[in-house]
């Protein structure tokens, strides 16, 4: 079975599976969406959508975001975890914002990587969810289901993203990445039983043809 069969595959059984991909943080324009995604590292969405109300309460924008010290939005961002680091990254791309955007987020990957705490991987989401740009940001679920469905070396995020980006259509990314997240949340957890993982099963048993 070859990469493109088994990808066709995966994507048609994503498809049937799950039709419509509400995105998973709540937000209400770019900047929410942004300062969400930052705080999602190495936390759940579920937590960062419970936190992002009481601080979007106080400032959801980047003028209001920089009146609040930085000991402020700690306070209030600590459920998350990482919360010194986070909470510096979050006044200082809202300064940013305010310097260089006139406060709006940036429709451009290269520039929001500059932003401090934003990475490819939230840039990515940014854009494919926020402005609709095709991309495909690559988390741990996609990393590891996509090394399982043989479809990449899984030496490193970086390549998986490249190996995906060759497979699926680029017209499918934004809508394939958050398919493919809910799927390892529900059938693939790191340390579930791969026995519930049937599209890995699928592919185990077509590997050889």
């Amino acid at each position: 079975m070859k990469k493109k069969e088994k990808a066709a595959y995966i994507s048609a059984e994503l498809e049937r599976l799950y039709p419509e991909t509400p995105i998973p943080l709540d937000h209400k324009d770019p900047y929410s969406l942004l300062i969400a995604v930052l705080l999602s590292a190495q936390c759940t969405d579920e937590r960062v959508n419970k936190i992002t109300p009481l601080l979007f309460k106080k400032a959801d924008n980047p003028y209001d975001m920089v009146l609040l010290s930085i000991a402020e939005i700690e306070s209030i961002v600590r459920p998350c975890g990482l919360s010194p680091a986070k909470s510096k990254n979050i006044h200082r791309l809202s300064e940013i914002l305010i310097e260089k955007y006139n406060g709006v987020v940036p429709n451009s990957l290269e520039a929001l990587e500059e932003f401090p705490g934003v990475g490819h991987k939230t840039a990515s989401v940014v854009m494919a969810q926020a402005f609709g740009v095709p991309a495909f940001p690559v988390d741990t679920h996609i990393h590891r289901l996509m090394t399982r469905w043989k479809l990449t070396n899984g030496k490193n995020v970086e390549q998986t993203e490249k190996d995906a980006k060759k497979l699926f259509p680029e017209e499918s990314w934004n809508k394939l990445h958050l398919q493919i997240i809910f799927y390892g949340r529900e059938y693939s957890p790191a340390r579930g039983n791969l026995s519930k993982d049937y599209i890995t099963e699928y592919v185990n048993q077509k590997k050889k043809s």
